[in-house]
Formats: C-alpha cells, sequence, structure tokens
C-alpha cells in the first residue's frame, strides 16, 4: 500500500546555472507548497563557477528541506544525478533539469501514476520551441538506436525528467559502473513503467552547456556501456563478406576455366584476386566477431551488475 502523502525527492543537477535558479527554485517551492506536497530537494552543483554554487547554498540556509551537494569538479551530469539519487531519502525520486525545461507541474501526473502501482513514470517531450529540426530528429534517432541494442521500447521523445519509486532507487545505487547513462541503467532495471508526454517551455536562460559534441560522445558512451551489439556486428559484417566473396569467386572461376566464358564477362585474374582478398577480409572479421564474444563476457563480468532483481515475493 502506497502513502497517501509521500516524501518527494527532486534531484537537480546543476553546471553553470546561476541564470535559471531564483527563477526555477521559486516556481519548484509555489509548487510543493499549493499542492501540500511532502519534499526534499537535492541540488547537485557539478562544478559550476558561475556562482551557482553559492546561489544553492542561500536556498539551504532558508530552508530545510533544501539541501545540496558540492562535487569537487565537473564529472558530468550522469555522476550528478547518481550522487543526488544516493543522497535522497524519498518515498519516491525525481529527475529534473536545473533550465525549467522539465515543467515541475509535470510531477503530479507522475505521482498520480505512481499512485496506480508504476515504479518508473517517464516524462516525453512532444515539442520543444526552440528545438531545431536536426536537434529533434538526432534525439529520435538516438532513442531508436538505443532501444534497438538495449531491447527497450521507450518511445521518441524519452528524457531524463521521470519518477522512480524508492525500491528502483535502492536497486540503482548497487549498480557499480562508472561509464554509466542514467536512463539506460533506470530502463535495464525493469519494473512497471508508464510514459507522460509534455510541452517542453522555452529556456529561461543561458544557453545549455552540451554542445553538439558532447551529446555525440554521450551518445556513443550509450550504445558502448548499454550493449555489446556494435561488436558483434563485426561478425554479421564479416559473414556477409566472405559469403558474397565466396560465391562471386565461384562463379568467376568456373564461368572462365570450366566453360569457357559463355557470358563473355572477359574476367581477369585481377578481379578473382580482388574477390580472394575480400574472402580473407571476411575471415579477419569473423575472427574479430570471436574475439568481441570474450570481450563481452569481460565487458559483462567488469559491470557487475546483479544477476536478477526481485520486484516483489510473499511474506
Amino acid at each position: 500500500m502506497r502513502p497517501k502523502s509521500p516524501l518527494v525527492s527532486l534531484i537537480i543537477p546543476v553546471h553553470n546555472e546561476a541564470g535559471n535558479l531564483e527563477w526555477h527554485h521559486s516556481k519548484i517551492i509555489s509548487f510543493f507548497t499549493k499542492h501540500d506536497i511532502r519534499h526534499e530537494i537535492i541540488y547537485v552543483d557539478d562544478g559550476s563557477n558561475d556562482g551557482s554554487l553559492e546561489i544553492i547554498q542561500k536556498f539551504s540556509a532558508k530552508d530545510g528541506a533544501t539541501k545540496y551537494i558540492s562535487l569537487s569538479r565537473n564529472f558530468g551530469k550522469e555522476a550528478a544525478t547518481s550522487a543526488g539519487i544516493r543522497q535522497s531519502t524519498g518515498d519516491v525520486v525525481v529527475m529534473a533539469d536545473a533550465d525549467g525545461q522539465h515543467p515541475v507541474e509535470l510531477i503530479s501526473e507522475f505521482l498520480a501514476e505512481w499512485r496506480k502501482g508504476c515504479d518508473v513514470v517517464v516524462g516525453v517531450r512532444t515539442y520543444d520551441k526552440k528545438e531545431g529540426i536536426v536537434k529533434r530528429s538526432g534525439s529520435r534517432l538516438y532513442t531508436m538506436i538505443l532501444g534497438s541494442l538495449t531491447g527497450g521500447k521507450a518511445p521518441s521523445g524519452s528524457t531524463d525528467f521521470r519518477l522512480i519509486d524508492r525500491q528502483v532507487a535502492d536497486e540503482f545505487n548497487t549498480l557499480t559502473e562508472h561509464n554509466r547513462i542514467t536512463r539506460g541503467l533506470i530502463d535495464w532495471l525493469g519494473f512497471k513503467r508508464t510514459y507522460v508526454p509534455f510541452v517542453s517551455p522555452e529556456r529561461h536562460s543561458g544557453k545549455a552547456t552540451y554542445s553538439f559534441g558532447k551529446l555525440v560522445v554521450l551518445a556513443l558512451h550509450s550504445f558502448t556501456s548499454q550493449s555489446t551489439k556494435p561488436l558483434q556486428f563485426t561478425g554479421f559484417l564479416g559473414s556477409i563478406v566472405t559469403i558474397v566473396s565466396a560465391c562471386g569467386a565461384i562463379f568467376l572461376i568456373v564461368e572462365k576455366y570450366a566453360l569457357n566464358d559463355p557470358l563473355n564477362l572477359a574476367v581477369t585474374g585481377t578481379a578473382i584476386l580482388a574477390l580472394f582478398v575480400s574472402f580473407l577480409v571476411g575471415l579477419v572479421l569473423i575472427c574479430q566477431w570471436l574475439l568481441a564474444l570474450y570481450v563481452e563476457s569481460i565487458h559483462n563480468e567488469t559491470q557487475n551488475r546483479p544477476l536478477y532483481i526481485i520486484a516483489q515475493k510473499s511474506k
């Protein structure tokens, strides 16, 4: 039986968001006060150098429900989010960005879905007024590729703005890998989930600290840390190259030397040699695939994830 008035832990990673914090914090406090929601707000300063930490410290000094963690340097959003989840004590944990593009009002819908029995509630961005077609298409492509690699079925536009139950947070805290993608790990944990669409408002102030290059690197880390299928692709490619080149070489040898070139292809020895080289390349790729299987085993073992997660059991 879930409590009617749960304690909500709101985790907000912060990196150089001084222009947004005052405005955003007032919206958060107003929302929690209006809906009489028990809460704790945990800001995680990720090595800011624009005065963000000083602003957060003022929030904490005025309000006992507002806490902060200051990291010694910029470790990245994923590490900052993990630090906040580990320090949280709420019945539910909500993760949101500091720029206001994750509307705090949506937490009411998150809680409504949680009370229905969902352990993970994911915010799905349907439209961003300032988001260009390149970024929007890239986000959809990222979600599609990550879903195909991990076997997930998250809809396009899924974000880090999400609610997780205390049990999910506790299981998340047991995961030990360092190269982590928060949403990927939460998806891997499983549990009952649902999705809530929202319209992303304009950024209140400043520019996003994630450049295009950083987003590409993050995407590559997501693919390699959440799946070993890119390794296995070499084996698939090698098999195709080997089969096609072998069949092509056999056909040309028979056509030229056994049948005296009835098709008038005038195949040269160089062409046959090229197919033979392609055949050898295919064999090399297949050997790389065999090595990849061993690398996959090492990858899975070093992640040290639990063999299974128990959602519930009889008493």
